[in-house]
């Protein structure tokens, strides 16, 4: 009987052992990903959020002067990181291509091609457009929550 409860009382503290392991992991990476719970507000919700235009989002850069500029730089960030996904994707499939003619090859180079062009363009317009300076994540939420009290308040 003594060596039953020994037992139990391991298999109690291992539990417990990856139990704190497991709160530890997820206490670190819920603080890692905290931005986040910005978001979730706008995700959650019984109805969804109404399409938005060009013309919206240049009439609330016109309309915010403290977030507006930091969107606006944000959409050109992100044309950076479109243009470094395309000139990344296709050079590094036509790389491929060129040296092994292996269909697979190129369609897998075409793909990673455009993450990491993505990336360095993403990282180009950081430094090129100041991006760092700037906090556009709290932009973004500034924005659509101006565009849900808006469409709120017309219907």
């Amino acid at each position: 009987m003594a060596e039953g409860s020994n037992s139990s009382a391991d298999s109690l503290s291992s539990s417990s052992f990856f139990r704190r392991q497991w709160e530890d992991r997820t206490g670190f990476w819920g603080e890692k990903f905290s931005f986040l719970d910005n978001y979730k507000r706008f995700s959650n919700r019984e109805n969804p959020i109404p399409s938005w235009s060009d013309s919206d989002v240049e009439e609330f850069i016109a309309s915010d002067p403290i977030h507006g500029p930091s969107l606006k730089a944000a959409r050109e960030g992100a044309k950076f990181a479109v243009v470094g996904g395309a000139i990344g994707a296709i050079y590094t499939a036509a790389f491929v291509w060129k040296y092994s003619r292996s269909p697979h090859g190129a369609v897998l180079s075409f793909g990673v091609g455009g993450v990491f062009g993505s990336t360095i363009g993403q990282e180009i317009a950081s430094h090129w457009l100041q991006l760092y300076k700037m906090d556009t994540s709290a932009a973004e939420v500034k924005f659509v929550d101006w565009w849900v009290k808006k469409n709120e308040g017309q219907s």
